[in-house]
């Protein structure tokens, strides 16, 4: 089967064996696995995330934004994240200029392309909720 010397390797092999018996995931993108996850709604948040279990703590916008924020200091890596962060925060209230002062105030500790590549992340989910008729 394998060699035996390298047991890593043999379990990726049989991990992409088992993926390509999978029908479906010949027609499987990231972009809409991403499109299945929904948005929690915003008294959902306030209740989890907000000050409704914790009087007196941040409320679920300061949170999402603080999200956004570390997404942004780890130089937007994972797309997903950072975008499904963003559109959590506008459902908590944030609006576009919230998010790029959050991410613009991110450029002094995580630099540059990482300001960048999270202002293009973001703009993405704005331009996608301006098409959908939700103000940001």
């Amino acid at each position: 089967m394998s060699d035996p010397a390298n047991p890593f390797e043999a379990m990726m092999r049989q991990a992409q064996e088992m993926a390509k018996a999978f029908p479906a995931m010949d027609a499987f993108t990231p972009k809409a696995f991403e499109q299945m996850m929904g948005t929690m709604p915003r008294d959902v948040m306030d209740f989890w995330f907000g000050d409704a279990v914790n009087k007196g703590g941040l409320d679920a916008r300061t949170r999402m934004l603080l999200t956004v924020a570390g997404l942004t200091m780890q130089g937007a890596q994972n797309d997903i994240a950072f975008r499904q962060a963003v559109r959590h925060a506008v459902e908590a209230g944030a609006t576009k200029q919230h998010i790029v002062e959050t991410i613009g105030q991110m450029s002094m500790f995580a630099g540059l392309p990482a300001m960048t590549r999270a202002l293009d992340l973001a703009q993405q989910v704005l331009d996608k909720k301006d098409e959908e008729g939700k103000d940001t």
